[in-house]
């Protein structure tokens, strides 16, 4: 069918709708500067409003996949449909990428397509996640309206044809997107299989710099400073005669390239505001679809958005706050075959944003690729893979995507189904984990990952460091990663949290990179210590403050009594070079360290470990201080060996308390689901070997439904999920 969507809208005669267009930039850019804070907006989410959790009321999971019946005849939906049921899926995601379909003249909405589709999805019990198809502009739009396409560093404006063309600032856009999610919103509230809704598509840009986000950006500044004097003193602007004398000097700062290394020549406090903005801009735009929605739709209808784990673009702990539950793209097959522990941190991460379980919105299905491919999945891999997820707090599965599509950039990102539309292995592999999961729904329900440790992961500092990294290749997720993998070795489970979490509740905390360190969060971490706790922080923490500019205090700053410690000198360990560690009776092996060192003063802090080199015989390496009730840790150097944060890891649990539940060979993770009186142990083999795990005896393993004994042994790639 065809529908108007605000018919008295589309009467306008085009010349006259060109320009009301064109002034509602403004009129919506000024009401919405004004109205809102700098930071994020206030969620949308009625504090009344039921919770939506990924398992509804009946507990059913979601699993499927991401479907596109515009890129197939209709005589092969019905195929395709009945191949899913049989394969025990019950969820499609949906038009995406289908604005100029839904829309393929403005203000004309063609809707018909999809309700034949939904009606056939309906027969065969799949229901169906719906996307904003605001990630690819019409091409119409793009003629009608080119001030809406983004603008690259060089002022040359992005040809449209490839997809994320749009300027988050420029009102038009704003207002062709509101409009196409409000006529879904009213068009698909009632149909029976509509469940959700997914917010555009990988929010990620692009960055524009046009003249409307350069104006945008000084009014956002002047909404956060309030006076060209406090703007000046954040920036430092004296540095280099920068001074700004009115808010029309402000240019976009000399941050990025056009391949997102970042130049040296921006002042780093305007380039770290810059990158403030730009994931406001985002978080603004989608607010903007969540409202629309949220007028419209019942209330059972949950809003989620598929992320991308470790993207530093956009503060995700702000675009989450309008979310039912988070969703994220896993792609963890590239290279060779290895541990994956990056995928499970990212998944700690998506579970911290919301502090609740997530969804898999895509999830691999083959080799991924656009102009090239990269290696296929293995035999048992599809499963791996989507086991982990399971083990860290996902409670849906969708892979992307259901068939490989034949035209188009993406030919080479297989799906569970080839170019030839054939069933096979993939496609065997993903009803497999259906069929088992559907086993485990009911032990599944009111389950979560409760850590005992905690991670800061703060987009503050990765802004920071993004701009400044202070030594060669620094960055806040290796940093991480470094301690990260060694308690996935030892079979802790970890919660990824922002800085405005509440630590109480966790025996032992890690800011690893914490480079932006306000008073008011120097004040928590000492009062967690104080308190009982147990931190670790390292290099680089608490050198700057919460506009970039560096402290005025030496290092680690107002950590200093709690750690123990004072830094009087640092410096980079360039790559030619390595120090010897010098072991204070405390680590068992020889390490090295590499990249960077701190020359840290013992201020009371005992000393673990220091350098052999004879200009830093004096300094220590490692060190450890009682304070209150609890011990600070800090480590001011990056260690070559992973055996080093092995041990480091034993001995922080060991300071807090924490006991490890199962002894583990390398390359087999182990991680608990517990709540409502249910415990779950998830052992994954991520390796090509047998592996023999000792496990508690007498427990019943979930999917074979058999007793356990003294220990299992589980082959290439393979799980087991133990009641205990």
């Amino acid at each position: 069918m065809k529908s108007n969507c605000n018919e008295n809208f589309h009467k306008m005669k085009k010349p006259v709708l060109k320009s009301w267009l064109r002034i509602s930039t403004v009129v919506i850019l000024g009401v919405l500067i004004l109205n809102s804070k700098h930071s994020v907006f206030a969620q949308v989410i009625s504090p009344q409003r039921p919770p939506i959790e990924v398992l509804g009321k009946q507990g059913e999971m979601l699993i499927g996949a991401d479907y596109y019946p515009e890129h197939w005849p209709k005589e092969r939906w019905e195929t395709d449909l009945k191949l899913m049921k049989e394969a025990g899926f019950n969820v499609v995601r949906l038009a995406e990428f289908a604005w100029v379909l839904m829309e393929p003249t403005e203000g004309q909405f063609e809707f018909d397509w999809l309700d034949e589709f939904l009606a056939l999805a309906d027969k065969y019990e799949i229901r169906a996640i719906l996307g904003t198809p605001t990630a690819v502009m019409p091409a119409w739009a793009a003629r009608k309206y080119p001030e809406t396409l983004a603008t690259k560093k060089n002022g040359q404006q992005i040809v449209w044809g490839a997809r994320k063309n749009n300027c988050f600032s420029n009102g038009t856009y704003r207002l062709l997107s509101e409009r196409i999610t409000r006529a879904m919103a009213e068009h698909f509230k009632n149909t029976p299989n509509v469940i959700g809704w997914q917010t555009d598509n990988e929010f990620a840009g692009p960055v524009c710099h046009c003249d409307r986000c350069r104006a945008n950006f000084q009014d956002w500044l002047r909404n956060k400073y309030g006076t060209l004097e406090k703007l000046n003193t954040a920036w430092g602007t004296h540095f280099w005669g920068h001074k700004v004398q009115t808010w029309g000097e402000i240019q976009v700062p000399d941050c990025d390239s056009e391949g997102g290394n970042w130049s040296p020549s921006g002042n780093p406090s305007a380039c770290y505001d810059w990158r403030q903005f730009n994931s406001w801009l985002n978080v603004r735009f989608q607010h903007d679809q969540v409202k629309a929605i949220r007028k419209v739709c019942p209330e059972h209808h949950f809003i989620t958005h598929n992320l991308m784990s470790f993207h530093p673009e956009i503060n995700y702990y702000d675009l989450g706050k309008d979310l039912d539950f988070v969703s994220w793209d896993n792609y963890p097959v590239w290279y060779k075959p290895t541990i994956s522990y990056g995928a499970a941190m990212a998944a700690d991460l998506m579970r911290g944003i919301k502090q609740k379980n997530f969804l898999i919105m895509e999830q691999t299905a083959g080799p991924c690729g656009w102009g090239v491919f990269y290696r296929n999945t293995r035999p048992g891999e599809i499963r791996k893979i989507a086991y982990q997820q399971l083990a860290h707090g996902a409670d849906g599965q969708i892979w992307f995507r259901w068939r490989t599509c034949t035209a188009g950039r993406e030919q080479y990102w297989h799906g569970l189904l080839g170019h030839d539309g054939k069933p096979l292995r993939r496609y065997k592999e993903a009803a497999q984990v259906a069929s088992e999961y559907r086993k485990l729904e009911k032990y599944l329900r009111g389950t979560t990952v409760k850590s005992d440790v905690a991670i800061i992961y703060d987009y503050h500092s990765i802004w920071s460091l993004w701009g400044q990294p202070g030594f060669e290749g620094n960055n806040v997720r290796d940093a991480i990663a470094r301690y990260y993998n060694a308690f996935f070795r030892a079979g802790i489970n970890v919660d990824m949290i922002s800085p405005e979490a509440d630590l109480s509740k966790y025996k032992l905390v890690l800011a690893p990179d914490l480079i932006i360190l306000p008073d008011k969060l120097a004040d928590k971490l000492n009062d967690y210590v104080k308190n009982g706790g147990v931190l670790l922080t390292d290099c680089r923490t608490g050198v700057k403050d919460e506009t970039n500019l560096a402290h005025k205090r030496t290092l680690p700053g107002l950590l200093s009594p709690m750690l123990g410690i004072e830094i009087e000198e640092y410096g980079a360990i360039t790559p030619d070079m390595e120090y010897e560690l010098k072991n204070e009776n405390t680590f068992s092996g020889s390490y090295s360290a590499i990249h960077y060192c701190d020359w840290i003063t013992s201020k009371g802090a005992e000393v673990l470990a220091g350098y052999e080199q004879w200009h830093l015989k004096s300094f220590a390496a490692v060190t450890r201080n009682s304070y209150g009730q609890g011990k600070g840790w800090y480590v001011g150097t990056i260690v070559k060996e992973e055996a080093f944060y092995d041990e480091l890891i034993s001995k922080l649990l060991e300071d807090a308390g924490i006991k490890t539940y199962i002894d583990l060979p390398i390359g087999v993770e182990a991680s608990i689901r517990q709540g409502n009186g249910t415990k779950l142990l998830f052992l994954i083999n991520h390796t090509e070997d047998q592996k023999k795990i000792i496990i508690p005896v007498g427990k019943k393993e979930l999917i074979s439904g058999e007793k356990t004994s003294e220990s299992i042994e589980l082959g290439i790639y393979e799980v087991a999920v133990i009641e205990l």
